[in-house]
């Protein structure tokens, strides 16, 4: 009788520590993937709407801490009036119009304190012609045009005040780069992009280094990250934006980077890309470190997703406006600081 006891004690106690680890597991799985969730870093803030009318495919540029942002597509008027943005006074002014052909899909970049805004489209011709802003006089002034081909859809960075403009479409995809000096009014041709032709791909700039990826090759999202090294005009391949099934790749888990007509911004020599399309809208946001070569996910875009937006930094915090969600057009105004957790 007492070994039967025993044995019945035995047998129930091993069941209550069995229980007892499961229901822990479950917890412990639980927990993680809560953590998981809130461990995304980033907060994003509403702050003053663009003054100008709601656009998709405009571009912006920012000089001495103040952002500017013109041209664009209300969808059925082509654009060239500008504003500027003055993140401490959260408001927005109107500046000098552009004085081109009224255009969308255009490129800027800044270099030696100008703005720079040239290529696009204007709804009959693909264009090639460029233009410079100062700030000061609030004046702008033709330049020599874009070396390559007239195009649209482009990509441009700048690196140590010279201007980088190239990809793009002109009839054909495009893969061509080229160079504006600001001090001689010249452009020359630079070794192109290394991996596919491009459209609607997007760039960063970060410690003397162009960052290129993303976009479309024949009508497929490109997968390919490639850094320019301006001094040895080369190109070296990066990390992944899609996951390759490569057991062996740590940083291409789960990754879904790679898009098109995304916007972007840099904070503190970390390299920011938001939005886009991935076959469908992406409100994904995606935080690029280049010492370590590695994507880290980071609290979703908190607006309506949409193609097509601007983006750029004033200080250490990122900002997106405009772009568009099929026949939707926003002029909304949105601020992130990637530091900063998410509470939502």
């Amino acid at each position: 009788m007492n070994t039967i006891f025993l044995r019945n004690s035995l047998q129930a106690v091993r069941r209550m520590m069995t229980m007892a680890l499961l229901i822990g597991l479950s917890a412990s799985c639980s927990d993680s993937s809560s953590n998981a969730d809130s461990t995304l870093m980033g907060e994003w803030y509403k702050r003053s709407s663009y003054e100008g009318v709601a656009r998709s495919g405009a571009v912006g540029f920012v000089i001495d801490g103040k952002a500017y942002v013109g041209t664009g597509y209300t969808g059925t008027v082509w654009l060239k009036d500008f504003y500027e943005y003055d993140a401490d006074k959260n408001n927005w002014f109107k500046r000098a119009e552009f004085p081109g052909i009224a255009r969308s899909a255009a490129v800027a970049f800044t270099a030696n304190g100008k703005g720079y805004v040239g290529t696009g489209y204007d709804g009959t011709n693909y264009l090639k012609d460029f233009y410079e802003y100062d700030p000061i006089a609030d004046t702008w002034t033709q330049i020599a045009d874009f070396m390559g081909t007239a195009r649209f859809q482009a990509t441009a960075f700048s690196v140590e005040n010279v201007g980088y403009v190239g990809t793009g479409y002109d009839g054909n995809y495009l893969k061509d780069f080229y160079a504006y000096d600001p001090s001689t009014n010249t452009w020359t041709q630079k070794a192109s992009y290394s991996g596919d032709k491009l459209i609607n791909a997007f760039a960063f700039t970060i410690d003397g280094r162009g960052y290129v990826g993303g976009g479309m090759n024949n009508g497929l999202l490109n997968q390919e990250f490639w850094e320019y090294d301006p001094i040895n005009n080369l190109w070296i391949e990066k990390n992944d934006l899609q996951d390759d099934d490569n057991d062996d790749d740590e940083n291409d888990d789960d990754y879904t980077i790679a898009r098109s007509l995304a916007a972007t911004f840099v904070i503190n020599g970390k390299g920011y890309v938001a939005l886009g399309a991935r076959g469908s809208l992406d409100a994904g946001v995606w935080e690029y470190t280049p010492a370590l070569d590695q994507w880290t996910q980071m609290t979703t875009f908190e607006g309506s997703s949409r193609e097509t937006p601007v983006g750029f930094s004033i200080g250490d915090k990122g900002y997106i406006t405009t772009g568009r969600n099929s026949t939707a057009r926003y002029d909304d105004l949105w601020m992130f600081d990637p530091t900063a957790e998410d509470v939502d």
